[in-house]
C-alpha cells in the first residue's frame, strides 16, 4: 500500500467527536482505559471543563454527614435549611448540566429537595443549633447501633 493510499485512508477515518462527562476523584484520571483512549486525538489535543461537584455531594457537606440513609423513607440521615438548598441551587444554576436546560431558579431547588430525599435527608424551613446537635447526637447512636447489628449479623453468617 503507498504513502498515497494510506493518508487518503487516514483522512477518511471518521473522527470521534462528543462530549464526555465523568466524575472523576481527584488524582485518580490515568490515561489508561477506560478513560484514556476515549480522549485521545491524533493530534494528540484535549479539551477539559472541571465542574462543580455534585448535588449530593453539597447535601451531605450541608447536613453534615458522610452518607445518605439506608432506608430513604424510614430514616433520616440528617437535616439542611432552606437557605441551604437556595445557595446549593444558585451554585449550581451556574452548572453546565442545569444551564443548558435553561431550567428557572424554583425548578433547580425543586430538583434538589428531590436529591434531598432520595439521600434520606429533610428539608427544613428552620434549624436552631439546639435541635441539630440533638439531631447529631441521636444519629451518632443510631449508627453505631446499626454498625453493631450489622457486624453480629456478619459473625453468624460466618458461623453458618
Amino acid at each position: 500500500m503507498s504513502k498515497l493510499s494510506r493518508a487518503t485512508r487516514a483522512l477518511r477515518k471518521p473522527q470521534a467527536e462528543g462530549v464526555l462527562r465523568a466524575i472523576l476523584p481527584a488524582g485518580q484520571a490515568k490515561p489508561g482505559p477506560p478513560l484514556g483512549p476515549i480522549l485521545g486525538r491524533p493530534d494528540r489535543t484535549f479539551e477539559i471543563k472541571n465542574g462543580q461537584p455534585t448535588v449530593s455531594y453539597f447535601l451531605k457537606a450541608a447536613a453534615g454527614i458522610e452518607k445518605g440513609a439506608r432506608n430513604t423513607g424510614k430514616e433520616v440521615a440528617g437535616p439542611v435549611t432552606l437557605k441551604h438548598v437556595y445557595e446549593i441551587a444558585r451554585v449550581k444554576a451556574r452548572d453546565d448540566a442545569f444551564a443548558l436546560q435553561d431550567l428557572p431558579q424554583s425548578s433547580v431547588v425543586r430538583s434538589i429537595i428531590g436529591r434531598a430525599r432520595a439521600l434520606g435527608i429533610r428539608v427544613v424551613k428552620d434549624l436552631s443549633s439546639e435541635e441539630l446537635a440533638a439531631f447529631q447526637k441521636e444519629r451518632a447512636l443510631f449508627l453505631a447501633a446499626q454498625k453493631e447489628a450489622d457486624l453480629a449479623g456478619q459473625a453468624e453468617a460466618a458461623k453458618k
